[in-house]
């Protein structure tokens, strides 16, 4: 199947509107998405028609701090900014944690320029369906595209260059921006195409190691850094507490869902393996991969039982709750465990994802899969060619994205900044302590990002083999449905299934 761009988009625009109505399934939609080769990320995935996981049960710390932009910035708002009194812009966005603290500050732009903003939080479906109507008919309803990163080569012919915008317009550019301070490995991975700016990293979910430290004191066990020190944390820590209803783990694992795909991957990169070959067949049936298997089935004997009907939320529960020991998952997670209302405040501790057993390079991969120990997913904010306010547009983006206005971000609910200044501002290094909207974690997270992050296959198929082939399959194997705990069954199942839709799309 092959389409000419408008009916391309045409056809996203129908499919999106479809799935939101409830007309098609996820399955579906998805299908039709990998037809018109639209990608999701790893984070994406799991947020259609759905919530963002970071705001389903944490909340915000506290509200932004009011301490104002440098005079330079401030001067420069007041006095550049007000030129476009009058003018209103909007930005489509799924709920990220950057998002919605701008929504709710932006009184603070709108004050001094006397721009309004209007920022349209909707289901990630319905942020692609809107800005592909938008790009259709060069409408310039959107001023402000949100872009998940496996977007951003599908509407790159639609956005401004940032970097390049910035140089040709000098009289609207932000003084002391400093363009080098975002990082590098985010603005590779989420908002370059062909080495070319195409949007402005906003966003980034990442797997880290969480551990309660009361739990492994009392047992003297030593902090895992490896795969074997896990599994022998695990398996001593449900030994001895399971009476007491604590487990060494709790895991994602919900048959069908996507959360499932994230912990398979993790676990098949640990070991050595990769989703795909470099012949572009799939490969987690190989050696490594049925490793990285038998271990997540030998994890989940030493989980909650209800494992297997949780995805991340669950998961969290089972953390926040204390009911589990270790897990390694979504960095996200860690401000609500010191949250108020939390039973464990306070007890968990980040460390460094463990690092794997074996790592197949990014060489030996197809499809720009590159295995590591940092699970990742994220986004950009993007500047519409079609805007009709891109000059006042294009300020509230340098605002939205300056090192004041993210650093903020960060304080008011402990997420992971885009900016290097953010780790280092001294009051996002002050919040590093036990309660709401902690930072203790990011001292991690930044490790993490500069060294070990991973990404899953860029794709178009990669949307519907992740959330319904490849989970389906393994949760009839973990449940006991099917394959008889036979690991390599099913993975050679997958494998048929994976190879020939491939070949069917002729990637």
């Amino acid at each position: 199947m092959s389409f000419k761009r408008f009916d391309k988009q045409t056809f996203i625009v129908d499919s999106a509107n479809a799935y939101t109505e409830r007309r098609i399934s996820k399955r579906e939609f998805l299908r039709r998405m990998g037809l018109a080769g639209i990608g999701f990320s790893a984070f994406g995935l799991g947020m259609l028609g759905g919530h963002r996981r970071g705001f389903t049960g944490f909340g915000l710390g506290e509200s932004a701090y009011a301490e104002g932009l440098p005079d330079s910035q401030a001067k420069w708002l007041k006095e550049v900014g007000s030129k476009f009194k009058g003018a209103k812009i909007r930005y489509t966005t799924e709920a990220t944690p950057p998002s919605v603290v701008l929504n709710q500050i932006k009184k603070e732009f709108t004050d001094p320029t006397g721009i309004e903003v209007e920022v349209e939080i909707v289901p990630l479906e319905q942020v692609l369906a809107k800005a592909t109507q938008d790009v259709q008919g060069q409408l310039g309803t959107y001023d402000l595209y949100y872009l998940d990163q496996s977007w951003v080569s599908t509407f790159a012919p639609d956005c401004v260059n940032p970097i390049e915008y910035y140089k040709d317009k000098p009289e609207l550019a932000m003084p002391d921006f400093d363009w080098d301070d975002f990082s590098k490995p985010l603005v590779d991975g989420v908002a370059q195409v062909d080495g070319q700016w195409m949007g402005i990293p906003f966003d980034i979910p990442i797997f880290i190691l969480m551990y309660r430290k009361d739990l492994l004191e009392k047992h003297g066990i030593k902090v895992p850094t490896t795969y074997d020190e896990f599994t022998a944390a695990v398996k001593a820590i449900t030994e001895a507490e399971k009476a007491n209803g604590i487990f060494g783990t709790g895991l994602q694992a919900k048959s069908g869902h996507y959360s499932l795909e994230c912990d398979w991957t993790q676990a098949v990169w640990g070991h050595g393996g990769s989703v795909f070959g470099k012949d572009k067949k799939f490969a987690g049936n190989d050696a490594q991969g049925i490793e990285g298997l038998k271990w997540y089935q030998d994890l989940l004997k030493m989980a909650p039982p209800n494992s297997t009907a949780s995805t991340w939320d669950g998961q969290f529960q089972m953390m926040v709750s204390g009911q589990v020991a270790l897990v390694q998952s979504w960095d996200e997670f860690f401000p609500g465990l010191d949250a108020d209302d939390s039973k464990v405040k306070g007890l968990w501790e980040p460390m460094r994802p463990l690092t794997p057993k074996a790592l197949r390079a990014a060489a030996d991969c197809g499809f720009n899969e590159k295995p590591n120990a940092g699970h990742q997913g994220g986004s950009s904010i993007s500047l519409s060619k079609y805007s009709k306010n891109p000059e006042a547009a294009w300020i509230f983006m340098q605002w939205g994205c300056c090192k004041e206005i993210m650093t903020r971000c960060t304080l008011a609910g402990g997420f992971a900044p885009m900016r290097n200044s953010s780790f280092a501002d001294e009051r996002v290094k002050a919040k590093a302590k036990v309660g709401p909207g902690t930072t203790r974690h990011l001292e991690v997270v930044k490790w993490t990002i500069d060294n070990v992050i991973a990404t899953e296959p860029h794709m178009p198929l990669w949307a519907g083999l992740s959330t319904n082939e490849i989970p389906t399959e393994l949760g009839k194997l973990i449940t006991g449905q099917d394959y008889g705990g036979d690991a390599k069954k099913c993975m050679d199942a997958i494998a048929a299934m994976v190879d020939a839709k491939v070949k069917d799309a002729d990637l």
